[in-house]
């Protein structure tokens, strides 16, 4: 057997023993933005995305944390609304492929999926400005089977600093704490992705339960503010966390992270905005979904790349390999332990992804690469779905008041 033979067959191996749990994939909000919300088409494959069915099924996914992300521009109360939109998204998607994909709450329901042949279908709320400051809502939301909680997206809340926005309380204050207390009470992972290194230091002194990076990287090897540095991935270490790392070119690459910012400059140059993404807004009742898709594909046609296609085309954007997002992993094992990792590609959240990893049925080319690295099948299997389950599992477990629903939703 040659060695790519070999390895094939390590990864076919492994995938079908510990499919790919991915902790971050904004499918919720590429659909509201191109569809008006409609769920239609992923079983046919939809190549203007980068996740439908088939491409899930190639890239060996058992297990999704479907992020339900509003933009934190939004005022709290209204973010609250459309936090609830976008779980409505997820579970209409579940029910509009139940063949395919089944709603999961708890680890043995994961498991359940897995053993039907079955994406088992998790959400994750995207910014901790989604709880509008109210226990309740947290609540609720635990209640409708959300398993985490990033604690802010690119902007402060008034309770915890994030990685991109100007510090303001110092990591977490009083309520942040106090957020953090009721996420463990209910069982709801706290995710540390996106926020402030304070605020990662801050809520790993508090938490009570491993914690979660649903998608980030490794801050030795590209000093982004997105990224984690060694010695938070210590700290989540002797935490029993998990990150999962990430495939963001941004993240990855000093090089794009650089060319992002040049871009940006170029945008703020011509007096455009650093982004020409808005938020998309959900039909209202009795209005068809395609009319509100059109309508968000002319906005933001009209500032999307035109007034920078000269910039654009001086400047072409440098690509990122899958052995760089390898070296990502790498180190993040290295530092942290082989325990203490996983994968969150965070796909339909940006607009490119490495060469290779571009859309969900990317998954085998990384663990290729990492087993052609050496990787054996339980380290693989580590990495692709074991560890994860194991802090799903221990939020449970640890959970004294857990709100999880015990019967499906429809």
């Amino acid at each position: 057997m040659t060695d790519g033979s070999r390895i094939g067959s390590l990864i076919d191996e492994v995938l079908r023993g510990t499919p790919v749990f991915d902790g971050h994939n904004d499918l919720p909000v590429a659909l509201r933005a191109h569809n008006g919300g409609s769920v239609e088409g992923l079983a046919e494959g939809r190549p203007d995305l980068h996740t439908d069915l088939p491409r899930l099924r190639a890239g060996g996914v058992g297990a999704q944390f479907w992020s339900v992300y509003v933009s934190s521009g939004l005022p709290e109360p209204e973010a609250a609304v459309a936090t609830l939109e976008q779980i409505d998204a997820v579970y209409r998607l579940a029910a509009r492929y139940p063949d395919a994909l089944r709603i999961a709450y708890t680890a043995a329901e994961v498991e359940s999926a897995f053993a039907e042949g079955r994406i088992a279908s998790l959400l994750g709320v995207e910014g901790g400005h989604s709880l509008a400051e109210s226990p309740g809502v947290l609540r609720s939301y635990a209640r409708l089977g959300v398993r985490y909680v990033t604690l802010t997206h690119n902007d402060n809340t008034s309770w915890a600093d994030s990685a991109t926005d100007e510090p303001a309380v110092g990591g977490l204050n009083a309520t942040g704490r106090a957020i953090v207390a009721e996420l463990n009470r209910a069982g709801v992972l706290v995710d540390l992705s996106h926020v402030a290194e304070s605020t990662q230091r801050a809520a790993l002194a508090v938490s009570t339960a491993p914690v979660l990076f649903s998608h980030s990287s490794a801050r030795a090897l590209n000093d982004h503010p997105r990224n984690v540095s060694d010695g938070v991935l210590e700290l989540l270490r002797d935490n029993g966390g998990v990150i999962q790392l990430t495939f963001v070119p941004y993240f990855v690459s000093a090089e794009v992270a650089d060319w992002s910012r040049a871009l940006q400059e170029e945008r703020a140059r011509l007096g455009l905005p650093a982004t020409p993404w808005t938020w998309p807004r959900a039909p209202r009742p009795g209005e068809d979904p395609e009319r509100v898709a059109e309508e968000y594909a002319r906005a933001l046609a009209a500032g999307a790349v035109d007034p920078v296609r000269g910039w654009l085309d001086a400047h072409p954007r440098p690509e990122v390999t899958v052995a760089q997002v390898a070296d990502h992993v790498e180190h993040a094992r290295e530092v942290a332990g082989v325990d203490h990792i996983g994968l969150g590609g965070d796909y339909d959240g940006v607009d490119h992804q490495p060469v290779g990893l571009a859309d969900v049925s990317g998954y085998p080319a990384l663990l290729r690469e990492l087993a052609g690295r050496g990787w054996s099948r339980p380290e693989l299997e580590a990495l692709t779905g074991r560890n994860v389950l194991r802090v799903l599992r221990a939020a449970e477990d640890q959970a004294p008041d857990p709100l999880w629903p015990t019967t499906p939703l429809r």
